[in-house]
């Protein structure tokens, strides 16, 4: 079992932020992600809320060059999944690329998207139902699609689908948008943006790819057919918390609940990130965690010795 000084589970901005920190203070610090380097913000066409970038940066370009700073300040980095957290002084991390242990860890492991949960949504996944606007957007050109939900998440997808698509239906079960200002007015002003308000996603349908959405307004009870190719869920993200139950407490909704200093239940076990119980969700917030998260392990550390 190889042993580290610091190991950060999960390679999104709070992660990539924390392992930064360890590595130039000086610890032999291991970072592991299970997916892509900068987490959900590669999915980011254009980030324009990140101190720094006046004109906007694109997410995929603002992950890279997070890895790449950190790599530069000496973390190792693996591509693997943690499968678990055993308790010791130091901890394990296991993984499918094998065992460490260290002590403090750090849980960056951010979050998912959420699923809607209905009839033929797990089927047609990668079959016209989508998580991802900026991934899958262009295979939708001059069609006809839905989006679902009614955040900036959902709005922004819309707003990027309506560069390729002939007309985008954002399905929202209120009357009124959660997204920012901003974003609504960009929404409004898109002529090829059509809203369906006060309903939900009762069915996909479509037998090997989705054809329509079978649809209920939460206020008549009224069921529809919306005739679609493509369906775009964006109704919020559940944290990757559920390999660490065991070892953190969590709250009700499965985030990790921390202190101010990012300290968690267990002694050594900080959290930085979506994955934190009252978290923000933005990519400033997560970079604020993951520094908070290292400068309290550093200090963890020099308590102990």
């Amino acid at each position: 079992m190889t042993k580290y000084e610091a190991i950060i589970i999960g390679g999104g901005p709070a992660g990539l932020a924390a392992g930064l920190y360890t590595s130039r203070a000086g610890l032999k610090s291991l970072l592991v992600e299970r997916g892509i380097f900068g987490g959900q913000i590669v999915n980011a066409t254009l980030v324009e809320n990140y101190p720094g970038f006046p004109e906007g940066i694109s997410g995929s370009e603002l992950g890279s060059l997070m890895h790449q700073q950190t790599v530069k300040y000496g973390l190792e980095v693996i591509t693997a999944e943690v499968t678990g957290i055993t308790p010791g002084q130091p901890y394990g991390v296991s993984t499918t690329d094998g065992n460490f242990e260290a002590v403090p860890i750090i849980i960056a492991a951010g979050s998912e998207y959420r699923k809607l949960g209905v009839i033929g949504e797990k089927r047609l996944s990668g079959h016209g139902v989508s998580y991802c606007a900026t991934c899958d957007g262009f295979l939708f050109r001059d069609r006809e699609v839905a989006v679902v939900g009614g955040g900036d998440a959902a709005i922004t997808d819309a707003l990027e689908l309506s560069r390729h698509a002939r007309k985008v239906h954002v399905i929202h079960r209120r009357d009124q948008l959660r997204a920012g200002q901003v974003l609504q007015q960009r929404a409004f002003a898109q002529p090829k943006l059509e809203f369906i308000w006060n309903t939900t996603v009762e069915e996909v349908i479509g037998e090997e790819l989705v054809k329509g959405l079978r649809l209920t307004n939460v206020k008549t009870k009224q069921h529809s057919i919306l005739e679609v190719t493509g369906v775009f869920v964006a109704v919020g993200l559940m944290p990757n918390s559920h390999r660490f139950f065991n070892i953190v407490d969590l709250d009700d909704a499965g985030y990790i609940i921390t202190d101010e200093t990012t300290a968690t239940s267990a002694p050594g076990i900080f959290a930085a990130g979506d994955i934190r119980r009252n978290s923000a969700r933005q990519i400033a917030t997560a970079v604020g965690d993951g520094v908070t998260a290292a400068m309290s392990a550093f200090k963890y550390l020099q308590e102990r010795s």
